[in-house]
């Protein structure tokens, strides 16, 4: 695939897991009250933002009532609202909310993304269902490469379904680095160009904002770090 663009066209035709295609049809047919007049996208959900990103987002998979509704990456869901104001914060987000496709919103720099591109049952795909989805993943970092600089990976499934993807283009250390809040680590190039600069942070679920295991602070921490790395 040449461009971003073919790639995530190609995404959203993905039929490659009978569970997943299962499920996100299913509650885009009986939905939430709360979303009872609106029509699910109900499909594969692809990264958002530009295809020329210094930073990139990985997440774990899209939320069955946000990014499965509306069609864009933590989007009408309370992890998505916690995420896009802290991106606003640091200057990575045009606004502070993302409510819906078309809404206005656009990312500097920045692109958002998941190992897995379907609505999970109970927000957990399997590892099957992860390594089915793996090639797009591939395809997408590799078409972001000339630019990527650094990634910051929103919880530790993220982080142990992106080490296996990163090790096609740059060299990840063994024994493979843990995941932690804060955490960073510098992977350089295979092809001796460019390093990439890996970061962790709890996800912004529920569990963890509510709680308050992620504050604000902590969040726009790390995404400030991340984008000096990526120098924006």
């Amino acid at each position: 695939m040449r461009t971003l663009y073919d790639l995530d066209l190609r995404v959203t035709s993905c039929r490659a897991c009978p569970r997943l295609v299962a499920w996100r049809e299913e509650v885009a047919r009986v939905k939430r009250a709360a979303f009872a007049d609106e029509t699910y996208w109900a499909r594969p959900v692809p990264g958002f933002g530009p295809s020329d990103a210094r930073l990139a987002l990985v997440g774990l998979a899209p939320a069955a009532h946000g990014g499965n509704r509306t069609g864009r990456m933590f989007t009408g869901d309370p992890s998505g609202d916690f995420l896009y104001a802290a991106l606003h914060a640091v200057g990575l987000a045009s606004q502070p909310t993302s409510v819906r496709a078309g809404d206005g919103l656009e990312l500097r720099g920045t692109r958002i993304t998941a190992p897995v591109k379907c609505a999970p049952p109970e927000n957990k795909p399997t590892a099957e269902e992860r390594d089915n989805c793996r090639p797009w993943l591939i395809g997408e970092l590799e078409l972001l490469r000339p630019t990527l600089r650094a990634v910051v990976v929103l919880g530790g499934f993220g982080w142990q379904a992106l080490l296996p993807v990163l090790a096609a283009g740059w060299q990840v250390p063994r024994p493979s680095p843990k995941f932690g809040h804060g955490v960073s680590v510098e992977l350089p190039a295979l092809d001796g160009g460019a390093p990439l600069t890996l970061f962790g942070t709890y996800h912004v679920s529920p569990h963890n904002t509510y709680t308050g295991r992620l504050t604000p602070d902590m969040l726009q921490d790390v995404l400030r770090r991340a984008a000096r790395t990526a120098g924006l």
